[in-house]
């Protein structure tokens, strides 16, 4: 690998940006792909482009292969992913929480518990989940969010959830999502709207939060918005039509 090549990837694992590395194992030459660009020894063609990003967004390294009529091989592309881990933040160390940590683990997900309140907040309620008992305006804005990461505000508490929004609905988070029932967040939309927020940053809000499968008890809606977390991210979007 050239020098250049092995710097700027380095340098985009420091900043925790979703690259492939791709390898013309014919050539040797090597290339970068980002989401929204390319660096790198050689080009790719619109459809060798759009297979290496869906590999990224897959989490999948692995080959890419072209054959002729006669069955041999005319491209062969090693596309190595270096992504940087998925991040769920949960706002409110709450039972939907106590169920929601552990599956987003088991899934890949690293999870940052947030809340203020240290009764809630405890290793004795999430033993090895990371807890930051920081207010979650003043978490959020530190816990540097990007494109790989999931916020979930679950308190019921305007005071501990609206600030939260606030900051994930203004940074690349992937999924933002909100408990409570259509009423209240309406007038979640109200506080939020006189707050500063602008009608395309809340229509990344999902609420309320959650597939409906018919969830009631709390690791069923720690379920049903694992489901949408994972339909949202892997682009089902048959799965997220409501009535």
């Amino acid at each position: 690998m050239r020098t250049a090549t092995l710097q700027r990837l380095l340098q985009a694992r420091a900043d925790k940006e979703p690259v492939a590395l791709v390898t013309d194992l014919t050539t040797g030459l090597q290339t970068l792909v980002f989401p929204d660009r390319v660096e790198g020894g050689f080009g790719l063609s619109p459809a060798h482009l759009e297979a290496v990003r869906d590999r990224i967004a897959d989490d999948a390294s692995g080959l890419i292969e072209e054959e002729d009529a006669d069955g041999g091989m005319t491209l062969r592309l090693f596309v190595q992913v270096h992504n940087p881990p998925l991040r769920l933040i949960l706002v409110g160390a709450v039972h939907i929480a106590q169920h929601l940590a552990p599956m987003a683990a088991m899934l890949g997900y690293g999870v940052t518990v947030v809340d203020p309140r240290g009764a809630f907040a405890s290793e004795g309620r999430f033993p090895g989940v990371e807890l930051d008992t920081r207010w979650p305006d003043e978490a959020l804005a530190d816990l540097a969010i990007d494109a790989r990461t999931a916020v979930v505000t679950l308190t019921h508490d305007a005071k501990l959830d609206d600030p939260a929004l606030l900051v994930a609905l203004r940074s690349p988070a992937f999924y933002v999502g909100s408990l409570g029932s259509t009423r209240t967040h309406a007038k979640r939309l109200d506080r939020l709207r006189v707050q500063g927020l602008r009608d395309r940053q809340m229509a990344r809000l999902h609420a309320p939060v959650g597939l409906d499968i018919g969830a009631v008890s709390p690791a069923e809606i720690a379920l049903s918005v694992l489901a949408e977390i994972t339909a949202v991210r892997r682009n089902g979007r048959i799965l997220l039509h409501r009535d």
